[in-house]
């Protein structure tokens, strides 16, 4: 089955995900993204060998779907519908191989110690390895074939060439075309078949564990909802809900979509988005997430997000993107592996060279040996260390409310040493309260603080949404509509109200307006205004006052920064606000350098100066003003509470409003970097001190070598531990839990 429709198209592209089945190793990963590659209208390809999906950016004015996955089947593997469980993990079908080679291969072991004859001994193992090889071997010579025919080699193509050798070499010696009394070896071929099947199976049943999150995600949505009519319910399915619909959700129900309370109060548990485990209050006005659950109350809730402008459906497709991205360790895997098989192919001859005929052994001998080396050195563990280690790291960061939207990122991240941290929003709770307002000409606080929100009101800035809710607290405020808005990043806004120009923002604002502030030059030492974010405001380029507010700071924020430091992170907070304010709240978080009124521009040049320093730089953030600087850092980190531009500007999400997931976020990282180079350096031993074994390097000093079947076990055993090895970062959520 090849259904599978793409995600909406962004710009002139689109994008389709979809199970590939038949991967076995890096090499069937190359194969696969080469043939993509070569088509038409296709812009980006990932192949993801642990999950076993390919993901592709293509031009649907030039290629289709259909298109796409005929040209994957042609390479020799196969398309499978994402939705279909069973066959995407193909744990059932490795089972089936496992018992089909298990049937064959333990009657003929069993007969080599039973006393019947010879003759009929050697014709039934022949009957018996026929059926196992064209039967659990077929997969991996379709496989080999493919590869072959796309001028590639994979691990395919070297069991192939193992079990091949072995099995035809008993077949043409038990119809004695080889001499008399010649040796069989069936046992060897039916054997290899089955230890190799054996760890496959066992492989894709971990990987499907370590794929487990996406799964999670998508069984989180709600299959229906109720839709309220004129009074009337009606169950509906909620691909059916529309964007203004009237919803109900009674207690225990999973809330269908994104949405708004319009009646009632409930505790709803958002753990699925936050990672908090405390339900959260909700009341008429509140948002609600689709896939949160309802644990007590009834809710009117008005839909506004649906299909694929939910959150959970956007997370979902950040995951999608994280797992199909490549970390800059894993290419250079894949670089590897691209001359292995050649090698591999080339230490098997030098084998049998050596012993047949230069040491003049047996034939028998160096044939096995050759074999052995053969199967020892298939690069299966090199190609699953670095993705199943990725999956496993987003999936423990996305229970815990850490969204890694990128792989590069979890690998990067666990190399900062600088972090540049926005202060409102970030550091401080950007819960913003008007503490005072002083005047310094013709207009009183009232008409000061009418035209401030005049001009502010259309802004998502916490300063700015101060000062509109101080003015909608007081009645005899009359709000006006604005002309001529002009927002100047970082500093402030412009604009006309009624037939007044009116300029409203920071120092900085002031200063390139012409304005001057020496009017409120005493008030700006008093203690009162001291430490605390001022807005200037003027009224046709004369200043008219001030309006002091202030933020406090988030509680975690000094242990926060106090692990970053512990980690060896240096910490730069950074902000449009003014210098006193800035440095105030560094020196009382301890924090190594204060960087204060910039502009969203300025940010940018921030990050760069300290990346031309050699340093690898982290970006956290909140708001538009930050999403230059988040988008030039190594790993641009939004808050998940602040902005949409925010969060689509960063490599990394932490959804919720706990600021220690910043550290968890680093500490998981690194936990994931360890895990990857463990999984490379046991890929990488493993075949180098197995190969000379295989070879027979030890076999005439210490009479030590490997049989070919046992060379197949210990190579699909290596893949199975490195896939466990990964597994283990499951363990790394409890550590995680108990940071902070």
């Amino acid at each position: 089955m090849k259904i599978n429709s793409p995600d909406a198209a962004v710009n002139d592209q689109q994008r389709l995900r979809f199970s590939v089945g038949g991967m076995s190793c890096t090499s069937c990963v190359a194969t696969v993204e080469k043939k993509l590659r070569s088509l038409p209208g296709i812009k980006t390809v990932s192949v993801n060998l642990a999950g076993n999906f390919a993901q592709v950016n293509f031009d649907a004015d030039k290629i289709s779907p259909p298109e796409i996955y005929a040209a994957v089947e042609q390479a020799g593997f196969r398309t499978l519908a994402q939705h279909d469980e069973a066959k995407v993990d193909g744990s059932r079908q490795d089972l089936l191989m496992v018992l089909i080679a298990a049937a064959g291969g333990i009657p003929i072991m069993l007969m080599m110690f039973a006393p019947i004859p010879d003759r009929v001994e050697l014709i039934t193992s022949g009957i018996l390895a026929t059926i196992v090889q064209f039967t659990a071997g077929l997969g991996f010579y379709r496989s080999a074939w493919g590869a072959l025919r796309n001028r590639v080699a994979n691990m395919d193509v070297l069991v192939s060439l193992g079990i091949s050798a072995a099995y035809g070499y008993s077949m043409l010696a038990l119809f004695g075309l080889l001499g008399e009394n010649v040796a069989v070896f069936f046992e060897t071929s039916v054997m290899l078949i089955l230890f190799i099947r054996f760890g496959k199976w066992l492989e894709s049943r971990a990987k499907g564990r370590a794929g487990n999150a996406l799964k999670k995600l998508l069984q989180l949505q709600a299959k229906s909802a109720i839709l309220l009519v004129n009074g009337k319910e009606k169950n509906i399915p909620v691909e059916h809900v529309r964007p203004g619909d009237l919803l109900l959700v009674r207690p225990g129900d999973t809330i269908p979509v994104d949405g708004e309370v319009v009646e009632g109060t409930a505790a709803v548990d958002e753990s699925m988005i936050t990672g908090e485990s405390l339900p959260v209050h909700k009341e008429p006005g509140a948002k609600v997430v689709g896939a949160t659950m309802n644990r007590s109350g009834l809710l009117q809730i008005r839909a506004t997000h649906v299909g694929e402008e939910a959150v959970l459906a956007r997370i979902i497709r950040l995951v999608e993107d994280a797992q199909a991205d490549k970390a800059p360790i894993q290419r250079f895997a894949d670089r590897v592996s691209g001359f292995f098989v050649p090698v591999v192919v080339a230490l098997s001859l030098l084998t049998f060279v050596g012993w047949y005929l230069v040491v003049s052994a047996p034939f028998l001998t160096g044939f096995q040996m050759a074999i052995a080396v053969v199967v020892i050195a298939c690069p299966c563990a090199l190609g699953l260390a670095t993705p199943t280690a990725i999956m496993v790291g987003s999936a423990v960061g996305l229970e815990r409310g850490i969204l890694y939207k990128k792989a590069s990122a979890l690998e990067t991240i666990s190399k900062l040493d600088v972090m540049l941290l926005d202060k409102t929003g970030t550091l401080t709770s950007g819960g913003f309260a008007v503490d005072q307002i002083v005047t310094c000409g013709d207009k009183t606080i009232d008409e000061i603080l009418a035209l401030a929100a005049a001009l502010e009101q259309g802004s998502n800035h916490p300063l700015a949404q101060a000062v509109v809710a101080e003015a909608r607290s007081r009645p005899s405020i009359i709000s006006a509509n604005p002309q001529q808005l002009e927002e100047i990043g970082g500093q402030g806004v412009r604009g006309r109200v009624g037939n007044q120009f009116v300029v409203c923002g920071n120092h900085a604002l002031m200063e390139s307006a012409g304005i001057s502030i020496e009017p409120l030059h005493q008030q700006l030492k008093d203690d009162e205004l001291l430490n605390k974010s001022l807005i200037f405001v003027a009224v046709d380029d004369r200043l008219q006052g001030v309006i002091a507010l202030s933020d406090q700071i988030r509680p975690a924020a000094a242990a926060v920064i106090k692990r970053l430091h512990q980690l060896g992170i240096q910490t730069v907070v950074v902000s449009g606000d003014r210098r006193d304010v800035v440095e105030q709240v560094a020196t009382r978080l301890g924090i190594n350098q204060a960087v204060a009124e910039v502009t969203p521009d300025q940010k940018l040049v921030l990050v760069k100066e300290y990346q031309l320093q050699g340093h690898r730089v982290g970006m956290v953030g909140d708001g538009i003003n930050d999403a230059p600087a988040l988008a030039q850092a190594d790993v641009g980190i939004a808050i998940g509470t602040g902005t949409d531009v925010a969060r689509e500007t960063g490599d990394l999400v932490l959804i919720g409003a706990d600021l220690f997931d910043l550290v968890r976020a680093v500490e998981l990282g690194r936990q994931t970097l360890k895990k990857i180079k463990q999984n490379l350096f046991w890929a990488f031993f493993y075949n180098l001190s197995f190969i000379p074994l295989a070879a027979g390097l030890f076999y005439s000093s210490y009479g030590l070598y490997l049989k070919p079947e046992y060379a197949g076990l210990a190579m699909a055993l290596s893949s199975v531990c490195v896939v466990l090895n990964s597994l283990t970062l499951k363990g790394f959520a409890r550590r995680l839990q108990e940071i902070g």
